[in-house]
């Protein structure tokens, strides 16, 4: 089960990977605002709050890829610990987003799933 865990945590970070691009480089670009539904004088406006959360999103996919690699060299406590921190973090984000947006609920889940079941199936094979 960690092995699954270990692979939904890489996949969380590589979302979270996409979703720093999306708001640290690409924030204006059409394909940005039609994801985050911004007009281009909204995307101006928020540009440089969308250019610090997108590195908070980088920050938590390395995090989460360090512990993954950690990991997988032997150094399970540490590495699992990154896992859990980098992974816990999102979902956490997600659930504040979830919670606080009714119009990003699905945005929300997209952000939360991968990060939701990485946790899961590292503390299930925690308590295995």
């Amino acid at each position: 089960m960690i092995v699954v865990g270990l692979v939904l945590a890489t996949a969380a970070a590589a979302l979270h990977v996409v979703i720093f691009y999306l708001e640290s480089v690409a924030w204006t670009s059409p394909r940005a605002r039609a994801t985050f539904a911004t007009t281009p004088e909204e995307a101006e406006a928020t540009r440089s709050l969308a250019f610090n959360q997108g590195f908070y999103n980088l920050f938590l996919a390395i995090v989460t890829v360090l512990g993954v690699v950690l990991h997988v060299a032997g150094e399970t406590t540490v590495g699992t610990t990154l896992v859990l921190t980098g992974t816990g973090s999102m979902l956490a984000a997600a659930l504040v987003l979830l919670l606080s947006s009714r119009a990003h609920r699905a945005a929300a889940v997209k952000q939360g799933t991968l990060p939701l079941l990485a946790v899961l199936a590292v503390v299930v094979a925690l308590s295995a």
